[in-house]
Parts: structure tokens; C-alpha cells; sequence
């Protein structure tokens, strides 16, 4: 085998190494009828990515969306298996996808996360019981217990 084909061989492989695998992709804030929300920015927006098929000290990563509402996992976070793709911001609906990753592949997320009208949000009195614990912090009006 010449030197030159050996180069050809070799040289997709170190390619393909030198790659790892990313989830990456966009947050868009989006009105009831799915439209982009005038004046607002998704910046800000949490997108956490949960390993289900790892062990729990190497399950989860997050990236903060930037002003473009572009996302990537911080470098080398991303290891194979199924992870759930969790994009939330205050004020919006969280929204949840299912990805698969490879070794050496990554996947593009597109979320439109729609905008909780004020109507429809909770509101949180101070309470003594265990009442709504478990809520979206988007869906939320925090008011001081009265006295």
C-alpha cells in the first residue's frame, strides 16, 4: 500500500474523531397562533439535556440560549445514548423532545415555545399546605402571604 493511499484511508478517520457528538438548535417564543411574539428575545432560555441511559453523575447538561435563540451543548457534555431535550423560559411553555445520539453524531432541536397568556397563569398565595408544588415557573404569580 503507497503512502498516498494510506493518507486517504486515515485521514476521514481522524476526521470523524476529532467530532463529537452535540445537541444543538433553536428556541423561538411564539404567540397562540404559533407566530414569532413582537419585542421579545429568547435569549436567556434554558435548554437542559438529560442522559436517560447514563449513570446520574454524567446525565445532564445545559446551554443558554443566546439572541439569535441559537443552543449548543457546552463541548465534550454529550455522550451516546437517549436524552430528553427540555427548552423552558419564564413566561413560555416548556417544551420537551426525545433525541437519540450516536458516537459520533449530534442532533438539531427546534423548539417554539408558546406564550403562557396571564389568564392562564397560577397564582401562589402563601400557603401552609403542599398545594402546586410541581409547576412550569412560567405559569407562575408569586404573591406574598398575607398577614
Amino acid at each position: 500500500m503507497t503512502a498516498r493511499a494510506l493518507v486517504v484511508l486515515i485521514t476521514p478517520l481522524l476526521l470523524v474523531s476529532g467530532c463529537a457528538a452535540t445537541i444543538h438548535g433553536t428556541v423561538q417564543l411564539v404567540d397562540s397562533r404559533q407566530q414569532p411574539v413582537p419585542n421579545e428575545n429568547p435569549k436567556g432560555a434554558v435548554v437542559n439535556m438529560i442522559n436517560t441511559t447514563a449513570a446520574v453523575d454524567q446525565a445532564s447538561s445545559s446551554a443558554t440560549v443566546d439572541e439569535k435563540g441559537e443552543f449548543e451543548s457546552p463541548k465534550g457534555s454529550i455522550k451516546p445514548g437517549i436524552y430528553k431535550v427540555e427548552a423552558s423560559r419564564i413566561g413560555y411553555e416548556t417544551q420537551t423532545e426525545t433525541v437519540e445520539i450516536g458516537s459520533f453524531f449530534g442532533k438539531k432541536v427546534e423548539f417554539k415555545l408558546p406564550k403562557i397568556q396571564e389568564a392562564k397563569r397560577k397564582s401562589i398565595k402563601g400557603s401552609a399546605t403542599d398545594e402546586d408544588k410541581i409547576i412550569n415557573p412560567g405559569e407562575v404569580n408569586i404573591q406574598p402571604p398575607a398577614m
